[in-house]
């Protein structure tokens, strides 16, 4: 199924279903680029057909039955074998590191570290087995009654190209230990090394409860979202394709898990402690793996009082970091994922400048021609732009942060609600009760105190958002009972117990 990786020589990945590694129908493939170098040649992968999501559906609806009649301790087993192999340190982790760097862009660091720590989010879901394990009970009159869960059947999982493997990490080992199948579609911009992954995890379960399909969403998504067998949709990806998917999934009945995008908000007070630790913090945050993060941060509000030093503070640190190939030791910051993207970035910046505000381009840039001829930019900061801009008003997803001031907290709390999107926040104080009060007034699914996205994150907590950020939640023990559907069983008093 799969080419040599490592030696930076094309690699081809295929479908696996129903247990078997399979060439897409008719062999069809297409070609990934590397977003620094566009016109170097990464590999191929399967370009699936409505037969092959057909095969795939199947084989999860046929391996159902067994899977889910097996016991949450024996699927926690299961998820703990999977996490002791992750955990072990599989000998083409560089090499699988080393491709997922070249397909996405972002830097060898973080492509390590996602394809070699997914390990956590099995384990993590593999302790809920004795607390999903537990009925609830209602004693009569006027009946006793049991209050179960019973899992959904075979779910599909869609996972974008940003963070694919961490965000599968939220759904794969939930939907499992819930008791369902599944069919994982990656992303088409990010499904090389991810579907080598996948497959080594896939191959640990009986034949059909895991399948891949990798191909063009336009062309199959409709077919993977409202397939007949379906029973559950879990989606990650943007707000207009979200509501697609809610809609196709609607011919069907079929209920859905959406997380949509985020134009994070921040608030730093005017006690917040601003020193190098804080400013690192913030990057990272804001800039990690480019901005493509859908937790990042996205739209800074500054208590006047502090807002010259954290300008200064942050550009500092941005100043630092070095814009090039990420396969480079000395880079910090790798290109956009893709020209599409790039391009609603750039864009957005061209905008605010040509509004007046102030654009900071920051960074260190060792090869222009690399820059210029790759999906690169470097590090935006955007001084003051007015609310009713694009660099403010929408999701950005790439290198670019406005900073506002604002005068009083309520102020700054309005200023971050005031937003179509509702997925993360953050509050940057000294003060405990300030941080809460702030906290809970915030519309958003997840709140930091004093840091902003995956650094920051408790993956135990559920995870999703409100408004146009989505519904449903992923992670946690929330995360597993999203694929459950609620059993009420009853009798006259005195017959259950």
């Amino acid at each position: 199924m799969f080419g040599a990786a490592g030696n930076d020589t094309p690699v081809t990945t295929g479908n696996y279903i129903d247990g078997v590694a399979r060439p897409a129908e008719g062999g069809r493939t297409y070609s990934l680029y590397n977003p620094a170098r566009p016109d170097e040649l990464v590999g191929h992968a399967a370009l699936s057909s409505f037969a092959d999501v057909d095969a795939a559906v199947e084989a999860a609806h046929a391996a159902y039955p067994a899977w889910s009649r097996t016991s949450y301790a024996e699927r926690a087993a299961k998820l703990n074998q999977v996490a002791d192999y992750l955990e072990a340190g599989q000998d083409d982790v560089d090499q699988r590191a080393r491709l997922f760097c070249r397909e996405h862009g972002k830097i060898i660091k973080e492509t390590h570290l996602e394809v070699s720590r997914l390990g956590d989010r099995f384990r993590t879901t593999a302790a809920y087995a004795d607390r999903l394990e537990r009925d609830e009970i209602e004693h009569g009159p006027p009946f006793d009654t049991i209050i179960t869960r019973q899992p959904r059947g075979v779910a599909t999982l869609i996972v974008p190209w940003n963070w694919p493997l961490s965000i599968l990490g939220a759904k794969l080992p939930q939907a499992l230990m819930a008791g369902n199948t599944v069919v994982v579609k990656p992303s088409e911009l990010s499904v090389l090394a991810p579907s080598m992954t996948l497959q080594k995890i896939a191959e640990m379960f009986p034949p059909g409860v895991i399948n891949i399909v990798t191909g063009d969403a336009t062309e199959i998504g409709d077919r993977l979202v409202g397939h007949p067998l379906v029973r559950f949709v879990n989606f990650t990806g943007s707000v207009r394709i979200g509501k697609h998917v809610m809609k196709v999934a609607a011919d069907q009945m079929t209920p859905v898990t959406l997380e949509l995008g985020g134009n994070d908000p921040a608030i730093v007070c005017a006690d917040a402690r601003l020193d190098d630790k804080a400013f690192m913090n913030m990057y990272l945050g804001t800039f990690m793996s480019s901005g493509q993060i859908c937790m990042a941060l996205k739209r800074l509000y500054v208590h006047r009082s502090r807002y010259d030093e954290v300008i200064d503070g942050l550009s500092s640190v941005c100043n630092r970091m070095v814009v090039g190939d990420g396969l480079l030791p000395e880079t910090n910051m790798g290109p956009v994922n893709n020209a599409k993207q790039l391009k609603t970035v750039t864009d957005m910046i061209a905008q605010a400048r040509a509004s007046g505000a102030e654009v900071r381009e920051c960074g260190q840039v060792p090869d222009e021609a690399l820059y210029r001829n790759g999906y690169f930019q470097k590090p935006a900061l955007i001084f003051n732009p007015d609310q009713r801009l694009d660099i403010v008003a929408e999701e950005q997803f790439g290198p670019a942060l406005p900073i506002m001031p604002f005068d009083s907290e309520l102020e700054a709390i309005r200023l971050a609600n005031d937003s179509r999107y509702g997925l993360c926040s953050s509050v940057w104080t000294e003060d405990r009760d300030r941080a809460l009060t702030i906290a809970r007034q915030l519309e958003a699914g997840y709140t930091y105190l004093n840091g902003h996205g995956p650094t920051a994150q408790d993956f135990r907590g559920p995870f999703g958002g409100f408004k146009d950020s989505g519904f449903g939640r992923n992670l946690g023990y929330e995360g597993v009972v999203q694929f459950q559907g609620h059993h009420s069983i009853s009798s006259v008093p005195g017959w259950l117990f």
